[in-house]
């Protein structure tokens, strides 16, 4: 693991037997695993690089046990991980050695659906799709809807403000998310929102979704659903170079449009993803886009006019509009499945996940292809072309030695350059270690300090999910410090309580 995470605690790890018997007191039966051999599964989430056996896992199936397992070890001084689905793409629930991994993965009921007030209440293990499942009978679905829906959680979604291929027009999952349920560390159970759009007093619902497990574990979701479109259908648009397909993307915002979709793949992409599902990508392009258009069919099928349009005039190379609802599907069937796709052409890859302006996108794809050739290291493209988030994915084989080292830093500089370009480190995948050590590349150390002190009113202890996003972790204490230079205070006119 070239990740350096928090020394163990070894005074807690001489505990183990004790806290073991403890924890299985507050929650009986099979709900906690303490064998190597029964943890293994455990052992990393979705960036299987990085990987590293928890104390125990402790899987609880209510909002009680949550409460008091978290209670526990605050008065022990115990850190917990709070793990989903395990499908995160950022290392945001790998283990700690001397902390307990909270699995919530029996958390899967869909508690109440209200159509009339258009919201699911759901808990956090239950999975996306089947959010939209379940709502699909009276004509409504749940929005975001990540590559991994059929597999990744609700609540790991909040926790990284997931986005997926609806998101330009529908958003992220802070933009669907009405009200939560949430344990802190102390084992307080706060409700937060509800089924009402609006609330008053501070966004907690903006600060708890994308907080990545370090403000408290959520134990209950309330969701935004929508009436489906009358008409959906797909334009898959290819180019014979990147840079037409970006000015394509720019130009069709400029206009005015907003598909409920747009995506686009590179060569390597579209060729894995051809040879995976069949959707009849075409071969012979550099780019392929992914357009999607929503609404009364009138206006969808004037829109599909405008953007053919706009193809056009940036040098199209191919161009086919589905017919059929099942040909939509298939158009974004290789799209869903280009990350297990690239799997099959590479023995390991690394899914990178930054953002940039939309303008820069042909200018990102130079520099991405430049350090592809001074490491060494195929790369195979795909993103959410509509917002400007990038997904590279750096092909590499763990069996040779530095390679893995090499794919580190590949996509260290690719994540650097989507900073220098005025876009950010993540889009949806979460900071979690994967990103962490390059925090200072995007924020100066007074905005670090700044966030750590949110989570300071949330943990003061620091025992939940450490090790992630923070670059170098303060005591509480430390933050709170009033610096004193000669004898005077900085600012003396400011009011101090």
């Amino acid at each position: 693991m070239s990740i350096r995470m928090p020394e163990p605690d070894q005074a807690v790890l001489a505990r183990r037997a004790s806290i073991v018997a403890d924890l299985r007191r507050i929650v009986p039966g099979e709900g906690v695993i303490d064998s190597a051999a029964e943890m293994r599964p455990y052992e990393s989430d979705g960036v299987t690089a990085y990987r590293q056996l928890p104390m125990v896992v402790v899987l609880p199936d209510t909002t009680e046990q949550v409460s008091q397992v978290l209670r526990y070890c605050h008065q022990h001084g115990i850190k917990v991980v709070p793990r989903g689905s395990g499908t995160s793409l950022s290392g945001g629930a790998l283990p700690l050695a001397d902390g307990v991994l909270l699995g919530l993965g029996k958390f899967k009921r869909i508690r109440e659906i209200d159509f009339d007030n258009r919201a699911v209440v759901t808990e956090p293990g239950v999975t996306n799709l089947a959010i939209s499942q379940a709502v699909a009978h009276a004509g409504f679905y749940y929005a975001p809807d990540p590559s991994s829906q059929i597999a990744c959680s609700i609540g790991g979604n909040v926790a990284e403000n997931s986005g997926g291929v609806h998101c330009l027009k529908y958003g992220m999952t802070t933009n669907n998310i009405l009200g939560c349920e949430i344990v802190l560390m102390s084992g307080e159970v706060l409700r937060i929102g509800g089924k009402t759009a609006e609330t008053c007093g501070y966004d907690l619902m903006g600060i708890i979704t994308g907080s990545e497990g370090l403000l408290g574990v959520i134990t209950e979701i309330t969701v935004r659903i929508l009436r489906k479109p009358e008409t959906a259908r797909a334009l898959m648009v290819g180019f014979h170079s990147v840079e037409a397909a970006g000015e394509c993307v720019a130009r069709i915002i400029a206009a005015g449009i907003i598909p409920g979709g747009m995506e686009m793949m590179d060569k390597p992409a579209i060729h894995a993803a051809e040879a995976f599902v069949h959707a009849g990508y075409p071969l012979d392009v550099e780019a392929l886009l992914i357009i999607e258009l929503d609404g009364p069919g009138v206006e969808v099928d004037e829109l599909i006019l405008r953007v053919e349009t706009i193809a056009k005039g940036c040098g199209q190379a191919t161009l086919q509009i589905s017919t059929s609802e099942q040909e939509r599907l298939l158009f974004w069937a290789g799209r869903k499945a280009a990350f297990p796709a690239v799997g099959r052409i590479s023995p390991d890859y690394l899914c990178m996940d930054g953002t940039i302006p939309r303008a820069r996108l042909p200018e990102v794809l130079t520099r991405i292809r430049q350090l592809s050739e001074k490491y060494g290291l195929g790369v195979a493209n795909v993103f959410h072309a509509g917002d400007g988030n990038l997904h590279p994915l750096i092909l590499y084989d763990a069996n040779k030695p530095g390679e893995m080292d090499k794919a580190e830093a590949f996509g260290a500089d690719i994540l650097r350059c989507c900073v220098e370009l005025g876009g950010v480190l993540t889009g949806e995948h979460g900071v979690g270690v994967e990103k962490r050590d390059l925090m200072p590349d995007m924020f100066s150390a007074v905005d670090l300090a700044q966030q750590q002190r949110l989570k300071c009113a949330f943990d003061a202890q620091g025992l939940l999910n450490p090790g992630k996003v923070f670059p170098t972790l303060h005591r509480c204490a430390e933050l709170g410090r009033v610096h004193v230079h000669g004898g005077k205070l900085a600012f003396p006119d400011i009011p101090r309580f």
